[in-house]
């Protein structure tokens, strides 16, 4: 699976602390800790008709990142809702468009690894994108990756930071397999999720996920088991070894950026019919039929 360039994206208008400029005279301060350190957290966001689905648990998810980070300041949703506004205006997008919301923690005075040397305040990057759901809806192969995610001792992943190399470095033990991406274990040899992704799996019509002890707090994943909840779907969240996942009946993964993809094998293991399954199918049209009417209004 590799993204494609789309010629609408090719004049973007992207905004940097307020200040709008073409995508390629956009330009962040090598002094900025995203840059000396990784030292930054985002979020990934998506448009549907002039609505952002879920945006007030993104903008808490930014939030708590950055206070665990102790970042000195955190800008109001009110300002960072503003200023998504005026990078959709500025690029006349109101559908098919993704967000990603990046808040470092500034400019330092000098280049080094200490956060009292961050003296001028917090960075805002909004780099809004037309782009449609990235995954193919006929399934997605993965590989399993050597490489873990780390335990909340380690790092924790309920910091959605962007010191995303261990994911890097799984798509591409991915991409070398020929596969479209990485499944991705904890220290204990039970199932993460993916280098991008949370995972589900269908077993005799119960869906199971793992437990979220070595993954971020998806947003789209919670939506998926208020959705099954909601419309009496049998859940279970537990540890999941792989082969709870290679005997599976369905595979599907979940995000802002893919949605719900089904995921038809796992190294080189087909799961279920080898095509997306019922269940599955079932619980992206409800996922669609939530994004088509709920949301937060940003666009006209």
């Amino acid at each position: 699976m590799l993204q494609q360039w789309n010629e609408k994206n090719r004049d973007l208008i992207v905004n940097i602390n307020g200040r709008l400029a073409h995508r390629n005279e956009a330009a962040i301060s090598p002094f900025d800790s995203a840059v000396q350190g990784g030292d930054a957290v985002w979020e990934g966001l998506r448009l549907y008709n002039g609505r952002i689905f879920k945006l007030r648990e993104h903008l808490a998810r930014l939030r708590s990142s950055a206070i665990a980070l102790a970042f000195a300041q955190i800008p109001s949703d009110e300002v960072i809702l503003n200023e998504i506004k005026r990078t959709l205006a500025a690029n006349q997008m109101r559908d098919g468009a993704h967000i990603r919301l990046t808040l470092t923690r500034g400019v330092k005075i000098t280049s080094g690894m200490d956060p009292r040397l961050n003296q001028a305040g917090p960075t805002l990057i909004v780099l809004a994108e037309f782009k449609a759901p990235v995954y193919a809806k006929t399934g997605l192969k993965l590989i399993t990756s050597s490489v873990r995610r780390p335990p909340p001792d380690v790092l924790d992943p309920k910091i959605h930071h962007c010191n995303l190399l261990p994911s890097i470095l799984a798509k591409i033990e991915a991409n070398h397999a020929g596969a479209d991406d990485a499944l991705m274990l904890d220290t204990r040899g039970f199932v993460a999720e993916t280098n991008a992704t949370h995972l589900f799996l269908v077993r005799d019509g119960t869906v199971l996920t793992p437990r979220d002890h070595a993954s971020p707090e998806g947003i789209t994943r919670a939506t998926v088991l208020e959705l099954c909840q909601t419309h009496g779907i049998a859940l279970t969240e537990k540890d999941l070894s792989l082969t709870e996942v290679y005997r599976a009946d369905e595979v599907f993964c979940t995000g802002t950026m893919g949605e719900l993809a089904s995921v038809v094998a796992v190294d080189g293991r087909q799961i279920g019919s080898g095509q997306p399954g019922l269940l599955t199918q079932r619980l992206s049209a409800l996922y669609t039929e939530r994004t088509a009417t709920e949301g937060t209004v940003v666009a006209d």
